[in-house]
């Protein structure tokens, strides 16, 4: 797959609108953005891609809008919150009758969390540094999310993934019910199951990453962008629905939690097209195209042009496009960051700055995503955390 984004700022190396109206097609309506362009890469307007969201949009904007309501009605989350604490206490209390301390030394949340750290330390070191940030209990709560979503993504792109069946994701799904219902199966679910208990999480963002792991297991090409975006939704902008709840939003933001969660998801839009971009040749030589074929036929290119490789003025207009596009998610996303609490601001915006950056890295390879990659280099990043920390430290 073309990467998906492990955490909300998608930190994995190889991984909608802000205000009332949740999408930038909401926008185009206002006036607020070119008609149709977020859609077909800012290419020109066409009349029925300027009407109201797609099918596909209301069924994720139904997911924003309950993880919303969950976030706005923390009162009556409380009393399910400790019924579930009190779940994990009598599983963690069978378990320790049953196997006693010593033997199980993992199954304490201390020891799960400090393994969630160290995952997280390894394979994300930028954002495992922005998490030193946060308060203890969120930074616990982030390593934790991030575990999961790695182990899910590596179900189709890790070492293992030839035996990987629709099955075997079936189990996955079980299991996932399972500790939500404080019932972990190891170490890493424990700290899962804990978080979920003490944060206004949704379960439905979960079981959609799995729907993304189970789309690759048998699609590898994407008719039209509606197509893609579910895809993006599936795999990436989930995460951002899963680490709201855990970062927070500023107490003095005058925004709703519905914004701020449609922020959250055109971040892991953003992001996820940003991947996609980044690894046309790499995914290409896996027989993967992530890209809509409606739009690389309005650009006059074929699919035997991404597998060949060749750069032309055709492909280079055509990337011109994707890119325009994978930016106005990046600057909805942008707007809505300044409305997370303050100690979660600047992991998260830094993060997203720096893979923003990619895209100017394609530009500067001259559209060559076929046999270049496109990356940040050091002295890029190191530039851009302090500009993100000064940002990240104003009012929202």
């Amino acid at each position: 797959m073309a990467g998906s984004s492990a955490v909300y700022t998608s930190c994995r190396p190889h991984a909608r609108a802000f205000l009332l109206h949740p999408h930038p097609a909401d926008q185009a309506q206002r006036g607020l953005l070119p008609a149709a362009a977020w859609r077909r890469g800012g290419a020109a307007p066409r009349a029925s891609l300027v009407a109201a969201r797609t099918a596909t949009e209301e069924a994720v904007y139904e997911v924003v809008l309950r993880q919303a309501a969950l976030v706005e009605d923390l009162q009556g989350r409380r009393a399910a919150r400790e019924a579930d604490a009190g779940r994990r206490r009598r599983w963690r209390d069978e378990q320790l009758e049953q196997e006693g301390d010593a033997e199980l030394g993992w199954g304490l949340l201390g020891d799960a969390y400090d393994r969630c750290g160290e995952v997280c330390a390894e394979y994300a070191k930028t954002f495992y540094l922005g998490t030193q940030l946060m308060t203890p209990e969120r930074r616990k709560a982030v390593w934790a999310i991030y575990v999961w979503c790695r182990r899910t993504d590596e179900l189709v792109d890790g070492p293992n993934s030839s035996y990987i069946t629709p099955k075997a994701l079936d189990r996955w799904e079980k299991r996932l019910e399972d500790l939500f219902e404080g019932r972990p199966y190891d170490m890493y679910d424990a700290a899962l199951s804990d978080t979920a208990s003490k944060f206004p999480i949704d379960i439905q963002p979960f079981r959609d990453m799995i729907e993304g792991m189970r789309l690759d297991l048998w699609k590898s090409r994407y008719m039209t962008f509606d197509e893609l975006y579910l895809y993006c939704y599936y795999v990436a902008g989930t995460v951002g629905l899963m680490t709201v709840p855990v970062m927070g939003i500023a107490p003095d933001s005058k925004a709703s939690a519905e914004s701020v969660y449609n922020a959250a998801l055109a971040l892991g839009i953003a992001n996820q097209l940003t991947n996609i971009l980044r690894d046309v040749g790499e995914d290409s030589r896996r027989g993967r195209i992530y890209l809509p074929l409606d739009e690389l036929a309005q650009a006059g290119l074929t699919e035997e042009d991404i597998f060949r490789g060749k750069v032309t003025d055709k492909w280079r207009r055509f990337m011109k496009g994707q890119i325009q596009r994978a930016r106005l998610f990046f600057d909805e996303a942008e707007k809505g960051v300044m409305h997370l609490d303050s100690a979660s601001r600047w992991p998260v915006l830094a993060s997203l700055w720096l893979y923003r950056q990619i895209l100017d890295a394609i530009e500067a390879n001259d559209y060559n995503n076929f046999t270049k990659r496109a990356y940040v280099g050091k002295a890029k990043k190191f530039l851009s955390l302090p500009a993100a920390y000064a940002r990240a430290a104003l009012s929202p």
